[in-house]
């Protein structure tokens, strides 16, 4: 989840990927369907985007994280401004707490006792364990694919597998519980 501002108006935006090249977008209470261009972007250029079926060309000066920039969709230019990345297993707990995201992640992950959280954002692959099995410490529980690379999501502990919160093919982003053991 982004917080963005577009002329100074907030907007929370939840990107969750559905293909290499296009999202489902959250803008606020409306969801959109996304897809970038084939071609890596470069961000300093101008490309075209597909939203809801319509294309629209982009035109970007250079992004600098929380500070603003010029955005110009069509012939109209905006000046945006995106916040860190809020992780989305933080959001509900403490969308009222002023904390950085690492903050939220941490403190997420010491709320769910025995809780396994993804390392980074990516797609789950597979998942090797189901609720109530026993696991022994370093056994593998999933495989996380992550910028085109297969990491393996180990028990830390022996224990039962308590809770299963993700499946095959699910996006997962840095910091969210995967599974809960006890």
């Amino acid at each position: 989840m982004y917080e963005v501002f577009i002329d100074g108006k907030q907007r929370k935006i939840e990107l969750t990927r559905t293909e290499e090249n296009s999202f489902k977008a959250k803008v606020d209470d409306r969801t959109l369907n996304v897809e970038l261009p084939t071609e890596k972007l470069d961000l300093k250029k101008v490309f075209s985007i597909k939203i809801g079926g319509k294309t629209y060309k982009i035109e970007l000066s250079e992004i600098n994280r929380g500070r603003p920039f010029d955005l110009k969709v069509e012939e109209v230019t905006f000046k945006a401004e995106v916040k860190t990345p809020v992780k989305r297993a933080a959001v509900a707990a403490f969308d009222l707490i002023p904390a950085s995201p690492m903050t939220r992640a941490v403190a997420r992950k010491q709320m769910v006792e025995g809780a396994v959280t993804a390392p980074m954002t990516g797609k789950i692959l597979s998942v090797m364990v189901k609720k109530e099995d026993k696991v022994k410490a370093g056994q593998i529980l999933c495989v996380l694919e992550a910028m085109k690379m297969e990491n393996e999501i180990t028990a830390p502990k022996s224990g039962i597998v308590m809770e299963v919160h993700v499946s095959e093919g699910s996006s997962v982003s840095e910091g969210e519980v995967l599974f809960v053991l006890g």
